[in-house]
């Protein structure tokens, strides 16, 4: 039995508008058609090829890259995708075990020791690459706090009393609210909240949905709210957001955050990050080995930004707005899939 609950898809609604997003996508950046460079043709041992398995994290961003990747293995090189939805520390043995073929949106400052275990010793686990995209986890407050406390740029000035008030809710009662999202996320906050002396409890969300809800609604208020998020991500582009300067990491703390360690002080790393795949894959599925690890997003485009913000799009339109503009957008994006691709697979 594997050692994750397999979803194929989560809600046939929720999958129906990432995949739209994805579509759409693939057209967003106005490249030229590409060539894969990797063969479409059947198995040479006269095989049905194997179903891939694909992980979806609990962030939009993971969500869509796998989307992205379904449309090409499918419409492209005639495999069936499934996608499974996992957190990102028990996708690791599941790669090992061959229950997954590949993740593709790992941050490696927090998979420190899995990168070592499963990757350098067992060889299980395969680093396929880089997504293309450099990402950053911090610690995010509006523009206007800043405004109003300048001295709440930095982690110091979050150590006044008074203002760690500033961000208390019923929740937290005296001490101040920090946000995040689902609890499955590597986080090291209720570390570096405890080892800095700061008197603010850790709220979880949930998922990036309810921290971005929380960040609409403090921001129609006018109100505080710290909170932790990341960069690339579309927020960034809607409002104007702080990143709050943590300690500096040094190699104590490094070692600390690798060894998932309750020490860790200082702020998070800036990761290049990585796609992974089972090491069976490359045997079983060359050309979509081949074009998994060649998958990564155009420089020239302004990629993660736009592929969350037209999800979020899709969703509203989806909620709010009759179904047939929804099912001539869908027309729209698939008949765009086949001849747009801003992934760099040739």
């Amino acid at each position: 039995m594997s050692i994750f609950t397999m979803v194929s898809r989560r809600s046939s609604r929720r999958s129906l508008l990432i995949a739209v997003a994805a579509a759409a996508a693939l057209s967003a950046c106005g490249r030229a058609p590409a060539s894969t460079g990797v063969n479409s043709a059947p198995a040479a041992d006269g095989k049905p090829k194997p179903v891939i398995k694909l992980a979806e994290n609990p962030w939009t961003g993971s969500s869509v890259n796998v989307y992205v990747a379904k449309e090409i293995l499918e419409a492209q090189l005639g495999y069936k995708v499934e996608i499974i939805t996992i957190d990102e520390k028990n996708q690791w043995p599941a790669l090992a075990k061959g229950d997954l073929s590949a993740s593709l949106e790992v941050w490696p400052s927090g998979h420190g020791e899995a990168i070592q275990q499963y990757i350098k010793d067992q060889k299980v686990v395969e680093d396929i690459g880089n997504l293309g995209v450099i990402g950053k986890i911090g610690w995010f407050t509006p523009k206007y706090v800043i405004d109003a406390h300048p001295e709440l740029a930095t982690i110091d000035g979050y150590k006044k009393p008074e203002n760690a008030a500033l961000f208390k809710t019923a929740e937290t009662g005296d001490m101040g609210q920090f946000l995040t999202g689902d609890p499955s996320w590597v986080q090291f906050d209720e570390s570096i909240i405890k080892n800095n002396g700061l008197n603010f409890k850790v709220i979880k969300g949930g998922s990036e949905q309810a921290v971005l809800a929380a960040v609409d609604t403090a921001y129609s208020q006018k109100k505080p709210i710290l909170f932790y998020l990341w960069t690339p991500h579309s927020i960034h582009d809607k409002y104007e957001l702080v990143n709050v300067k943590l300690p500096t990491p040094d190699a104590e703390c490094e070692k600390n955050r690798t060894a998932a360690s309750d020490k860790v002080t200082c702020d998070y790393a800036e990761d290049v990050l990585l796609k992974i795949a089972s090491a069976k894959l490359k045997n079983e599925a060359p050309d979509a080995y081949a074009m998994l690890s060649k998958m990564s997003y155009s420089v020239g485009c302004r990629q993660r930004g736009y592929l969350e913000d037209l999800a979020g799009k899709v969703s509203n339109l989806a909620s709010g707005q009759e179904k047939s503009r929804l099912i001539a957008l869908i027309a729209l994006a698939s008949s765009r899939i086949a001849s747009s691709l801003f992934l760099s697979l040739s």
